[in-house]
C-alpha cells in the first residue's frame, strides 16, 4: 500500500488559487505519471511550472513545488501543487492521485509525521494548530514562540533538576557501599523538591496567563430580567447586537459577541434573565443561561443598582465556585447615593469603562512581559506540570516519613517520565492520535 498522503491545504472554496499537499515515499514517482515535467530526479527544493494531466486530458497548468526529504516539514519527500482555485480542478487532481495509490490524509497527519520523524517535538506540533486557530495578534505571537522552539526550552531545566535528584537517589540504591558519593537523606530530597516546586509554580503561573492570551475568556452576562444585560452587551460590543426592551424576558436565547481588551479576547454571552417562569420557551432560555454560567470562565452579574442585590442575585453569587465573578451595579445614572467599593456603570449611557478595567485586571496577567514570554499553556501541558508537582510532593512526603529510598525513587521516576511526556518523548500512539485529531486536514 502506498505511503503517500494527500489533502487540500487551503479552504474548500472558490478562490484565485488552491494548494494541494502530498507527502510520503514515492510521491515524486507518482507525480511523474501526472505532471509534464520529471520530478523524480529532484535533489533539492525545486519549483516547476507545467501541466497536470490524467488519462490524456489536461487538468490544469500549475506551479509544483518539490521538496526532497529529509529536509522537509514532514521529513519525507513533499509535493505541493498550486493550481487555480476551482474545486472542480482540485477534485480532479486529488482523484488522479488517489487512482495511483495515494490516500486522503487524516486530521493532523502531516504534523503527526513531522513529530514521529523527529522534525518537531510535541509542544511545537501542538503550536501548529494553535497558530491556525489564533484569533488575535497576541495569541498568534504566543503560539509562534512555541513553534520556534522557545517554549520547549523551558522543559530542559525542569528535566535536568528532576534527573539530577533521581540519579542521586538511584546511585545510593545501587551502590550503598561507596563512601565517596553524596548520601541522600530526607533533607536532601526535601530541599531539591522545594526548588523544583518553585520552578513549577512559575511555569504554571505563566502557563495560565499564556492560556488566557491564547484561548481568550468566555464571559457569561447574567442576572434577573430587565436589569440591563442586553444593554451592557451592546455597550461592550459598541453595536446594537441584542434587542433591548423594557419588557422583562425579552432575551430568550444566548446572544454572543467578541471584544479585544489589551490583547485578550473576551467571548461575551448575554443570557436570558434568571427567575422563576412557567413559560416553556422562556424556561428553555433560563436553562441555557444556567448551562452557560457553568461553562464560563468569568461571570458578570448585572444588578439593578436602583434596587440592590435580590434573593436571586445572592443565589447566583453563592453558586459561583471556580470562576471569576464580577458583580456590577447598572443604572448608575439613576442612583444618587453610591457605596464605596461597589462597581457602578450605566450601560444605557455607555459608561462602562470601570467594568472594562475590572474585567482585564481580574485575569491576573502580570504585565506586558506576559505577552512576550513563552509558556506551557495548553491544557495537556498545564495538566502535566500539575501532575509532576503532585508526584514530587508525594516523594517529599514519603522522604519525611522515612519511607525506604527505593519507594521514593518510584515517584521521582514518575515525575521524570511526565517531564519527558511534555515534549512527546515516550508517549503512546493513542495520546498522539488524540492530539492530532484536533488539527484540520492538510496540516
Amino acid at each position: 500500500m502506498s505511503n503517500v498522503i494527500i489533502a487540500l491545504a487551503t479552504p474548500p472554496l472558490k478562490s484565485a488559487l488552491a494548494m494541494i499537499r502530498l507527502s510520503g515515499e514515492g510521491v515524486f514517482e507518482m507525480t511523474d505519471t501526472l505532471f509534464s515535467k520529471k520530478v523524480s530526479e529532484t535533489k533539492q527544493r525545486t519549483i516547476y511550472f507545467g501541466t497536470i494531466r490524467d488519462e490524456g486530458e489536461d487538468i490544469d497548468q500549475v506551479c509544483l513545488y518539490a521538496y526532497k526529504g529529509p529536509n522537509t516539514m514532514t521529513g519525507e519527500d513533499v509535493v505541493e501543487i498550486s493550481c487555480h482555485g476551482s474545486m472542480v480542478i482540485v477534485n480532479q487532481i486529488v482523484e488522479a492521485y488517489l487512482k495511483r495509490g495515494a490516500t486522503y490524509a487524516t486530521r493532523g497527519e502531516f504534523s503527526s509525521r513531522a513529530f514521529f520523524n523527529g522534525k518537531m517535538d510535541l509542544i511545537e506540533a501542538e503550536s501548529v494548530n494553535d497558530m491556525i486557530n489564533a484569533r488575535t495578534k497576541e495569541a498568534k505571537n504566543v503560539s509562534l514562540m512555541s513553534l520556534e522552539g522557545k517554549t520547549s526550552k523551558l522543559v530542559a531545566p525542569l528535566k535536568k533538576k528532576i534527573a539530577d535528584l533521581l540519579s542521586l537517589v538511584e546511585v545510593n540504591i545501587d551502590y550503598p557501599e561507596y563512601t565517596d558519593i553524596e548520601e541522600v537523606n530526607k533533607e536532601t530530597i526535601s530541599c531539591a523538591v522545594d526548588e523544583i516546586h518553585k520552578m513549577l509554580a512559575t511555569l504554571i503561573k505563566s502557563g495560565r496567563e499564556g492560556k488566557i492570551i491564547k484561548d481568550g475568556v468566555k464571559v457569561a452576562i447574567v442576572g434577573e430580567p430587565n436589569v440591563g444585560k442586553s444593554s451592557l452587551l451592546n455597550a461592550l460590543l459598541k453595536e446594537e447586537k441584542a434587542i433591548v426592551s423594557p419588557i422583562p424576558g425579552t432575551t430568550r436565547d444566548v446572544v454572543e459577541g467578541d471584544i479585544n481588551l489589551r490583547g485578550v479576547e473576551f467571548h461575551l454571552l448575554d443570557t436570558a434573565g434568571i427567575h422563576e417562569s412557567t413559560d416553556f420557551i422562556e424556561s428553555q432560555g433560563i436553562e441555557r443561561s444556567e448551562k452557560m454560567m457553568a461553562q464560563a470562565d468569568m461571570i458578570i452579574l448585572v444588578v439593578d443598582g436602583s434596587k440592590g442585590l435580590s434573593e436571586f442575585d445572592q443565589k447566583i453569587i453563592s453558586s459561583v465556585e471556580n470562576q471569576i465573578l464580577i458583580t456590577v451595579y447598572n443604572k448608575a445614572d439613576l442612583i444618587t447615593e453610591k457605596n464605596e467599593g461597589v462597581l457602578y456603570i450605566s450601560a444605557l449611557k455607555q459608561n462602562i469603562q470601570p467594568l472594562l478595567e475590572r474585567m482585564f485586571d481580574s485575569l491576573g496577567i502580570s504585565g506586558e512581559e506576559s505577552f512576550a514570554t513563552p509558556s506551557l499553556n495548553s491544557a495537556r501541558q498545564l495538566g502535566l506540570l500539575k501532575r509532576i508537582d503532585e508526584v514530587l510532593l508525594k516523594a517529599k512526603k514519603d522522604a519525611n516519613n522515612d519511607l525506604p529510598i527505593d519507594l521514593i525513587s518510584v515517584n521521582l521516576q514518575a515525575a521524570y517520565n511526565l517531564a519527558r511526556e511534555l515534549l512527546g518523548e515516550g508517549v503512546t500512539m493513542d495520546l498522539t492520535d488524540e492530539i492530532f485529531s484536533r488539527f484540520c486536514v492538510g496540516k
